[in-house]
């Protein structure tokens, strides 16, 4: 528990000190934002500031920092070091900065950004990369709800149904009819489920691996025959929206357009962030208690917990929340595990549907002209879930895609904030550093995996090492070329 309290404090310092460093770095200023200047009673409205951090912290966290935690917990207490870094020099940086860059820029997507810093054909790719990973976001996110919907009552396909009908409704309506009313309060229960264990956690104060004592790989540590994933890079695609996440750069842009004043930026945007990450701590900790407590791990102590180290992040969830909330624990175990990831897969089409119509110039507020854009995603959302559903390893393999696809939005992301910073002479350090270590995260899992080139390890890490020096190289080139470039103007 003395590693958690360390982590805790060090992610509100960082927000307090490092936080602020990047807000000075950004310099936000008194110009009127889009939601001022281009209000159109639809995705471009003032909201309070409290509604702005309430959604967007749900916007990129729904279940992501609880299920990523804990499964990243199975690595051992290194995923504290890498929620509390990641979170504070890239994770928080990298929203924040996307989320500000959005809103210099009129409120565009992610994509239009990308094309703006690195080029027309990288945001032709980047477009067609970015919505399909929103319609996965989406997809994945109506499988489990679903699921577990099912199991209280009714059939599978039936609240499959109830779920699109209602991401219709949600994409197409003003932002602040249902987003802007219902989001608040299930952000407000996952911020209270968060608590209530927070306060467990000091009451019980369970012995968990310290960092001192456990730092390498206790998931292979336990079971050396089945465990092959390894800390790099497996951690850092494992655990995303506890410390960096590409997708969340697809959501800032939805509450650029809603923020009064560019000052508002540091909590909206990177407080939101650490609060993830503090979410992702708790769960990180309780994970740890429930698989690795001595010789008596945490699920011994628990009724209906079989599965032991196997237990998936989703029966964690309702296990412990049922254990130690009681009545309370069980409803906002419910929200956690259904509301939460239905509200990031509304947001996600919604996502998808303001960049098609960036790309395409497609006017918003005609609802015909909704409709032309939601139709095909959503037919296309409709044809990967029924694909998912056939094949029995469907889910998993869309969302281990998924999970490399969203870190590798990240790098993207890093790179154009980074060629960003160095054309307006700005400490390009802070997203320079974050951009070639997940570079070398992303290209290294890509020849690992077993899901792509599974290449030896000796050859993969090699290999991931062969594109970081490449990346250096190609941004020292650039770099020096930019220079000039901008001497020779002057």
């Amino acid at each position: 528990m003395i590693s958690f309290l360390i982590s805790l404090v060090a992610l509100v310092a960082g927000y307090l000190v490092y936080g602020r460093f990047v807000e000075r770095v950004f310099a936000p200023d008194d110009r009127v934002t889009p939601a001022v200047s281009k209000a159109d009673g639809l995705d471009y409205i003032v909201l309070p500031g409290w509604k702005i951090f309430m959604i967007q912290f749900l916007n990129i966290a729904g279940t992501g920092p609880i299920f990523g935690a804990i499964m990243g917990a199975k690595f051992g207490p290194v995923a504290y070091l890498w929620i509390v870094f990641g979170c504070i020099f890239a994770g928080a940086t990298h929203d924040y900065l996307s989320g500000m860059l959005s809103m210099r820029h009129g409120g565009v997507g992610l994509p239009e950004l990308i094309g703006h810093y690195l080029g027309k054909a990288t945001k032709s790719v980047m477009l067609v990369f970015t919505v399909l990973l929103l319609v996965m976001v989406g997809t994945v996110f109506v499988y489990s709800p679903a699921e577990i919907l099912a199991s209280i009552g009714g059939e599978k396909m039936m609240w499959v149904g109830i779920i699109f009908v209602y991401y219709i409704i949600a994409t197409m309506l003003p932002i602040d009819k249902i987003i802007g009313k219902v989001y608040p309060l299930f952000a407000f229960s996952l911020l209270f489920m968060a608590g209530a264990l927070l306060v467990v956690l000091f009451i019980k104060w369970p012995t968990v691996p310290e960092l001192w004592t456990h730092l390498y790989n206790m998931g292979a540590a336990t079971e050396p025959d089945k465990w092959t994933d390894q800390i790099f890079p497996c951690l850092f695609i494992t655990i995303a929206c506890g410390a960096i996440s590409g997708f969340h750069a697809t959501q800032t842009p939805l509450m650029a357009r809603c923020v009064k004043s560019e000052r508002m930026g540091r909590p909206m945007f990177y407080g939101a962030m650490i609060t993830e990450g503090a979410v992702a701590l708790i769960w990180a900790t309780v994970a740890s208690w429930f698989f690795y407590n001595g010789p008596s791990p945490g699920y011994t102590e628990i009724a209906g917990a079989t599965a032991g180290f196997h237990t998936s992040a989703a029966t964690v969830v309702n296990l412990v929340c049922n254990d130690w909330l009681g009545v309370v624990g069980a409803v906002l175990a419910m929200l956690g595990v259904v509301a939460a990831p239905i509200t990031s897969g509304d947001t996600a089409f919604r996502s998808a549907r303001l960049i098609v119509a960036e790309w395409l110039k497609f006017d918003q507020r005609p609802i015909p002209k909704r409709l032309y854009i939601c139709v095909p995603l959503f037919v296309s959302s409709i044809a990967m879930l029924f694909w998912q559903m056939e094949n029995p390893d469907g889910f998993n393999t869309i969302w281990q895609y998924f999970g490399w696809s969203n870190q590798a939005l990240s790098v993207f992301t890093l790179w154009t904030l980074t060629v960003y910073l160095v054309r307006e002479r700005k400490c390009f350090w802070i997203t320079l550093i974050p951009a070639l270590f997940m570079t070398t995260v992303c290209t290294t899992f890509l020849f690992i995996s077993k899901q792509a080139f599974h290449l030896p390890e000796t050859i993969a890490y090699s290999l991931g090492g062969l594109c970081f020096a490449v990346a250096v190289t190609w941004f020292t080139l650039w770099y020096r070329k930019e220079m000039m470039t901008t001497s020779n103007d002057n």
